[in-house]
């Protein structure tokens, strides 16, 4: 707001004290103001899309290496079960399987 206030006593001074006519020359100032801040404004948000692709692709990275690790330990975990569920099959089987026997 400051930048505004500025604007305004500056402009209010040169259009009651300094010009006799200020009307065209005030239309030309205002109009290259508009065009250099709406330039500044455009950078800016150049500049901040730019800043957000960076986030947007290293946050990406980052989600597909958590993935990755998670997919891996799935994995390891799966093959432990296995491993586990294998040993304890192999404990709990009988040495002579039991025979049937026809009736």
């Amino acid at each position: 707001m400051p930048f505004v206030y500025a604007h305004v006593a500056a402009f209010a001074v040169w259009m009651a004290l300094l010009e006799r006519d200020p009307w065209p020359t005030l239309t030309l100032v205002v109009s290259l103001e508009a065009i250099f801040l709406s330039t500044f404004v455009m950078i800016g948000q150049n500049r901040q899309a730019s800043f957000q692709q960076v986030k947007a692709d290293h946050d990406f990275r980052a989600q597909e290496q958590e993935l990755y690790r998670h997919t891996e330990l799935t994995r390891t975990i799966e093959h432990l079960v296995r491993d586990i569920h294998e040993r304890v099959g192999r404990e709990h089987e009988p040495d002579d399987p039991p025979r049937r026997t026809s009736s």
